[in-house]
């Protein structure tokens, strides 16, 4: 089974949905759609570092969104505005990695997939870690949900608790930057950031608890997985944009029925 392309971009597409849609939720709650940007565009400065170096994408891409992550959370420690940096880091860091990755010949070829993804060329060894990883950034997701959620929806209530917000907010950069690095090959560093806000946003209309959120948002993800792998094949488009595009209608249906 595992022979077959298509049944492996399935699964690798599964595997993303699955942790992107609770996490997702979360950069919804926190509004940290800037910071998925920002870590997911230093991503291509991984590549570059990775295929500069001889080292696993994957070691690569992690490596440097974990450094972004780090970065970004400690400057919103110190007070910085949180807007205004992230829009500076995210544009920095993708052009910092379109330039180092011009510097590395075998890396220009191939850039379209860093960007938007290569989910057909996903192979065994890619769905061994991708899985591996989901399933790490989701058991830490549900070892500390409560904590996440309550820090993520009230901060004064959650010190109140005894939680420390910034140790939560560095959990859920750290778990972000896995998930950017696991997505690198499936839907590329410009659409990560779409397939953890857009199934979350769809989910948040008609959900009515954070765990019904999550989960909706889960289902919404490994959904548009399958709808857009299926149309991508069906049209001949772009696999990693067809499933983004299979989100963004969701997210249309949602509110429509929202509405009405």
């Amino acid at each position: 089974m595992l022979d077959d392309f298509f049944t492996r971009a399935v699964l690798a597409g599964l595997g993303l949905a699955l942790v992107a849609g609770p996490l997702g939720s979360f950069v919804v709650w926190r509004r940290m759609a800037y910071f998925g940007d920002s870590t997911a565009h230093a991503a291509i400065l991984g590549v570059a570092f990775a295929l500069a170096f001889d080292i696993s994408i994957y070691a690569g891409t992690l490596a440097v969104a974990v450094s972004m992550a780090c970065l970004v959370s400690a400057l919103v420690a110190r007070g910085q505005a949180m807007d205004t940096m992230l829009g500076v880091l995210s544009h920095s860091a993708l052009a910092l990695g379109l330039v180092a990755i011009s510097f590395v010949p075998q890396a220009r070829s191939d850039l379209g997939g860093y960007l938007f993804g290569d989910i057909l060329a996903v192979g065994r060894s890619d769905l061994v870690l991708i899985w591996t990883g989901a399933a790490l950034v989701l058991g830490v997701l549900i070892l500390r949900w409560q904590r996440l959620v309550t820090s993520s929806l009230n901060e004064e209530l959650a010190m109140a608790a005894g939680i420390d917000p910034r140790v939560e907010r560095l959990v859920l950069s750290l778990a972000l930057a896995v998930v950017v690095a696991l997505a690198i090959r499936v839907v590329g560093s410009l659409l990560i950031s779409a397939m953890l806000i857009v199934p979350a946003a769809a989910a948040r209309g008609w959900a009515r608890t954070p765990e019904r959120m999550a989960a909706g948002a889960a289902l919404i993800a490994a959904a548009s997985v399958i709808l857009g792998l299926w149309s991508s094949l069906r049209l001949d488009t772009p696999a990693g944009p067809s499933i983004v595009t299979a989100a963004a209608m969701f997210f249309v249906l949602s509110q429509a029925l929202r509405r009405g």
